[in-house]
């Protein structure tokens, strides 16, 4: 996977975002991986993806979706283990361990861009 971060049009930057982009990585996930980091520091960006599941996960997940522009179209907090969540008009996904939302404070329609740190 691609390592980045994004950059959000009015909030902090998220320094650590893996770009799951492929057939393989999307489907994988975080699947057989170590928990992402609660500050919400790291996160797994999945394109295209308007729905994920945490079916085998050992922790919920918050959840924001973006449009084709990946402008912020909705979010989900807390999803916990063996759920799934979907957003109408979503064709990315960012995973966030539970509880980073309460500080990143995502915007409807605010832009987040992924930038490559390769």
């Amino acid at each position: 996977m691609k390592v980045g971060c994004i950059e959000r049009e009015y909030g902090t930057t998220i320094p650590c975002v893996w770009l799951a982009d492929r057939w393989w990585s999307r489907s994988r996930g975080l699947l057989w991986r170590a928990p992402l980091a609660e500050a919400g520091s790291q996160a797994l960006m999945i394109e295209p993806c308007a729905s994920v599941h945490t079916f085998g996960m050992g922790y919920a997940l918050d959840l924001v979706f973006l449009d084709s522009r990946r402008r912020v179209c909705g979010w989900r907090e807390r999803l916990v283990p063996w759920r799934a969540a979907a957003c109408r008009g979503a064709r990315t996904t960012v995973e966030f361990h539970a509880g980073t939302l309460e500080n990143l404070c995502p915007q409807m329609g605010e832009a987040w861009i992924w930038r490559s740190v390769t």
